[in-house]
């Protein structure tokens, strides 16, 4: 495989609150920025989308009995909480860094502009896709996959707390069997729940390949820019 000029990072908000259930556990954000300025200094462009999952737990039994589009604006927001959250880590260690959100808030982040993002990765700025796609009922692995194909990323890379994809849950099944690389009809035929089946048919119809790979293991990022064989590409 050839190193990856511009990379979208998809990465979860639990990813964020560290050993917690839930809130950022600050010493992550840390690592996790030190990580991506690394690659950074490589030349690789990078475009990060980051889940709320983090924030929103706290709630997510309240938010049971409410209204699914109001819980999904309440999501976006948790999105813009750890996206501001990256930056701040990411600018502590001398990366440039822009939040873009696609709720418009002014005083907080810059609004979602297309040909803007670009500019900036084009400037060698980190930045970070906040707010999902604006719209309910869309995941944040959606919003990723859109982001991806927007800013023309090479790939969709998936850091998730396993090494790939497997055939059942390796937390579950210790005799779980890791793929290599699967094709996009394996992965929704199968159900094999890596990504929601929207973002992986939007990869599968645009041929946007998706790596999949262990963000706990250090230096994975690195890796997988380089383009050497880390996790399970979705191809």
């Amino acid at each position: 495989m050839t190193p990856y000029k511009r990379v979208l990072l998809k990465l979860s908000g639990e990813v964020l609150a560290g050993e917690g259930t839930f809130g950022i556990d600050a010493n992550r954000v840390k690592d996790l920025a030190s990580e991506i300025a690394s690659v950074r200094e490589t030349g690789v462009e990078i475009g990060i989308v980051v889940g709320g999952g983090n924030i929103f737990r706290g709630v997510s039994t309240a938010a049971q009995s409410m209204d699914r589009v109001a819980a999904d604006h309440m999501g976006m927001l948790a999105t813009v909480i750890n996206s501001l959250a990256l930056q701040d880590a990411l600018e502590r260690v001398g990366v440039f860094t822009r939040v873009m959100s696609a709720i418009q808030m002014q005083q907080v982040a810059e609004p979602y502009i297309r040909r803007r993002a670009v500019r900036h990765l084009e400037k060698g700025r980190v930045v970070i896709f906040a707010g999902g796609t604006a719209n309910p009922y869309f995941s944040t692995d959606t919003a990723a996959a859109l982001r991806a194909l927007e800013i023309h990323a090479g790939v969709l890379a998936k850091a998730t707390r396993v090494d790939g994809v497997y055939d059942k849950d390796p937390l579950k099944h210790p005799d779980a069997v890791m793929y290599k690389d699967i094709s996009y009809t394996e992965v929704l035929s199968r159900s094999l729940g890596v990504m929601d089946a929207t973002s992986i048919a939007m990869c599968r119809a645009n041929k946007l390949p998706v790596l999949v790979f262990n963000l706990n293991t250090a230096g994975n990022i690195m890796r997988m820019s380089a383009g050497e064989p880390v996790g399970t590409l979705i191809h």
